[in-house]
């Protein structure tokens, strides 16, 4: 049997009614939108902003997960705001400690005066005559309208309502429990169980310590192997420089050596491969033995062509080596009522299956747009700075970066944001739209093999092969050029007030893409690419 998802009470935060007009809505109340609200206004006093969130809680996925150990995959000080310094002794922090900062953060800030949860943005109109979007939302009251002259989508891009199902034949038959990370059941008591977690990302590494601690055995179940990495969870670097430095200055520093440390890594694995997964493999053989570690975290892939996991004080490695958790490797046939059988015949036994095979991606949080009449398809659009869409006004989104932390990225993207709305108060302009050149080659906007992304990434929005249509996964580069950015550049302006004009279009990226394709996700098991949908905007 299936365990059925458990609600969250309502946060109930929103102190005013939603406004019939603003110059600026933000859709979603995590990480992302909290800080683009923050930078918005930082820049533009007085300007009218409202936040929509459509879960009955803020925080994000922050309050959305709530399985067994669940905390950042990764560090804090670069996965935090730079305007609000991580003060918490853990560098990879627990769930509800990140959802507690996020919170305090709006608070602080005076954003939580302008969150309404339970308001979900389903569609959007734009009218160049009248310069605005006009936008739907679903309340709990009922369906109103809210218009906007800017709207900043900060929602991410995972579905909230469903997750991945790899298609696993047979799950009727199990006599136990199946229950998918995404919809954690608050009281479901594993202690004494034995559990099957099948998967090996960040979800994966992070239950089976945690779960393997009370649980009779954990069995960690992959189809390929994968890369780990293990990082103190208390950062003894920054517990040294808090004897002597500001909270700020901690931060910064913190950032630099982390920064580094990644970008070293990740720089690596792109110029030399073999070199970087020697790094990998070394550190994994000071904690496992050298079979387990060819076994079962050898994968057929480079460092990064996939999410590298994080392994926290090296938990997962210690309830591998004391027996509480094992791994294994191998392609699953179907569920039997006594657990799941393998292609090669063997039955992993289970009383609980935990299901961590993936999520699925939503674009825009659902939302469909439409300029003047015509529905934007989103798999034909360029991504203008990885944050703007080619031929659609007056919208900004927020992608972060698939090698480092999401709000590094996010928080670039919300002070680039927040001057072009400041360019466009004080020089005039009503509409900026992107213009895409022609004769670029495409590319993904999220740049990783995983199967979660290759499923769905033709539909995505692409990046072009010249500035300031690429995403370079580099936060140092992207630093530098966002600093130097001109807002004007393939940038199309129409003065305040200004009918009748028609916006450019610019040209159409390819609706489809090549895959690059990896053993883990074209291999022809149960997950692959091959039937996988997206709701995407059109």
């Amino acid at each position: 049997m299936t365990a059925a998802p458990e609600g969250h009470a309502p946060e109930d935060i929103a102190r005013t009614e939603l406004p019939g007009r603003v110059d600026v809505l933000v859709v979603g109340a995590g990480l992302s939108g909290i800080g683009a609200a923050h930078r918005i206004r930082e820049v533009n006093p007085g300007i009218e902003l409202a936040i929509l969130e459509a879960r009955a809680a803020t925080g994000g996925t922050r309050d959305l997960f709530r399985y067994p150990g669940v905390r950042s995959d990764s560090d804090m000080f670069t996965l935090s705001f730079p305007f609000r310094p991580w003060e918490g002794r853990k560098a990879i922090a627990a769930g509800g400690d990140i959802l507690d900062y996020i919170r305090a953060t709006a608070h602080e800030s005076g954003l939580e005066e302008l969150i309404h949860t339970g308001h979900r943005a389903v569609a959007a109109s734009w009218s160049s005559d009248e310069q605005e979007w006009t936008v739907e939302v679903d309340t709990p009251t009922g369906r109103r309208q809210v218009r906007a002259g800017f709207i900043h989508p900060g929602s991410g891009y995972y579905n909230y309502e469903q997750a991945h199902d790899a298609g696993f034949e047979g799950v009727e038959d199990f006599r136990g429990t199946v229950v998918h990370p995404q919809f954690w059941p608050q009281d479901l008591d594993h202690a004494g169980k034995r559990v099957v977690v099948i998967g090996s990302g960040a979800t994966a590494v992070t239950v089976v310590p945690a779960m393997a601690e009370t649980a009779a055995h954990v069995t960690m179940l992959q189809r390929t192997p994968s890369y780990v990495f293990g990082q103190p969870g208390v950062d003894p670097f920054v517990q040294m420089l808090r004897r002597r430095l500001s909270p700020a200055a901690v931060q910064k520093a913190a950032r630099v050596k982390n920064l580094g440390m990644q970008y070293f890594l990740y720089e690596l694995s792109r110029r030399r491969p073999k070199a970087a997964n020697k790094i990998a493999l070394t550190e994994l053989r000071r904690h496992l033995p050298k079979d387990v570690v060819d076994e079962h975290f050898t994968p057929p892939y480079n460092v990064w062509d996939q999410r590298l996991c994080a392994v926290p004080d090296g938990d997962l490695y210690s309830v591998i080596r004391r027996g509480r958790a094992e791994v294994v490797t191998g392609h699953i046939d179907r569920f039997v009522p006594e657990g799941v059988r393998l292609t090669d015949g063997r039955v992993v036994e289970a009383d609980i299956v935990v299901t961590a095979t993936g999520l699925l991606l939503k674009l825009l949080g659902g939302m469909t747009f439409t300029v003047d009449g015509e529905p934007v398809a989103m798999e034909r659009a360029y991504a203008y700075r990885g944050l703007m869409l080619a031929g659609v006004p007056n919208v900004a989104m927020t992608v972060g970066y698939v090698n480092a932390s999401w709000t590094l990225r996010a928080d670039l993207v919300s002070r680039y944001v927040a001057s072009l709305i400041a360019h466009m108060r004080d020089r005039g302009p009503g509409i900026a739209v992107p213009v895409a050149p022609d004769g670029m080659t495409a590319g993904p906007i999220l740049d990783l093999t995983a199967g979660y992304v290759q499923r769905v990434v033709s539909a995505f929005p692409k990046v072009g092969d010249r500035a300031p249509w690429t995403m370079p996964q580099n936060y140092v580069k992207d630093k530098f050029a966002f600093a130097r950015a001109d807002v004007t550049t393939d940038m199309h302006f129409v003065p305040v007030g200004a009918k009748g004009e028609t916006l450019p279009q610019g040209a159409a990226a390819p609706a489809e893409l090549a895959l690059p394709g990896t053993s883990s996700n074209v291999d022809g098991s149960p997950g692959d690419v091959r039937d996988e949908t997206l709701e995407v905007a059109r």
